[in-house]
């Protein structure tokens, strides 16, 4: 007589935070094998996408899917479930938007088809996953944020798609003087589109339009310029750190590292060489 084995127990690797991205309601990156979701509702937007495995769900009555090229909009206050496909189960990152975001005239369309085959949709996701794992790359996230709410309102309703707008010197160079004026403090991209009357994303086409260099780029690059200087005065590289506006010792040494070749303790250390005899 065959003896039956146990069904294996569900197992869950999960990781949540909730990071200093305007729009950003929370951040969730998971692991399950052999676990499904109920029917549940979110306050939130839930824009998902699914790196090992695949979900299917069903949203308003309805059957979908999600294969690894694709990205899912799931509006909110919409029931919806979620269980693996195979028995190896499902890797998947999420981001929890609010409606600064995407607004409630979207919910319709999302409904009509959650499941989004684009390319560089979910390229910009994967890339907006990487900025938000790195404390003090928020600048990063929050330009990246702009232009992937942006894909997906053209996206939901084709007709309405938001047009690139022309070139703006003025407007960069404007920008150029805020991030110079905020090297160490930093600004958010909600703050400088405030202060300067423009859209975010305006902003940051304008700007790297203009310089060739996104404004986040631009601005780690002139906090790695004072972190130089610092350092050949003699500080230390965690002092440096905070002094040149990075969120803490390891996130400066990653784009010191990147910008200069070295580390900073390298950069500081070496001795200069001896003069050459005449």
């Amino acid at each position: 007589m065959a003896v039956s084995r146990p069904a294996p127990q569900p197992t869950a690797d999960v990781c949540a935070w909730r990071p200093q991205v305007p729009g950003v309601v929370e951040v969730f990156h998971a692991h399950f094998t052999g676990y499904a979701y109920p029917m549940h509702v979110h306050e939130a937007w839930t824009l998902l996408i699914v790196d090992d495995g695949a979900v299917r769900y069903d949203l308003d009555r309805h059957e979908h899917g999600t294969p690894h090229d694709t990205v899912s909009l799931l509006p909110p206050h919409v029931p919806h479930n979620g269980s693996a496909v195979t028995p190896d189960g499902f890797r998947k990152r999420v981001l929890y938007l609010d409606a600064s975001v995407l607004g409630e005239e979207l919910i319709g369309p999302a409904v009509d088809g959650p499941d989004l085959r684009d390319p560089v949709l979910r390229r910009r996701v994967g890339q907006l996953h990487g900025a938000l794992s790195r404390p003090g790359d928020e600048l990063e996230a929050d330009s990246r944020l702009t232009f992937i709410g942006e894909r997906l309102r053209g996206l939901l309703r084709p007709g309405q798609a938001v047009r690139p707008q022309h070139r703006d010197p003025v407007l960069a160079r404007r920008l150029r003087e805020l991030l110079d004026a905020r090297v160490t403090e930093g600004l958010t991209l909600d703050t400088a589109a405030g202060l300067l009357q423009a859209h975010p994303a305006h902003l940051v086409r304008a700007f790297s339009g203009a310089y060739g260099i996104a404004p986040h780029r631009y601005l780690t690059a002139r906090r790695v310029d004072r972190a130089r200087r610092l350092l050949l005065d003699g500080l230390p590289a965690g002092d440096v750190a905070v002094a040149a506006g990075f969120y803490d010792q390891a996130h400066l040494t990653r784009h010191f590292r990147r910008l200069v070749g070295v580390t900073p303790g390298r950069y500081g250390s070496a001795p200069a060489p001896a003069a050459a005899a005449t």
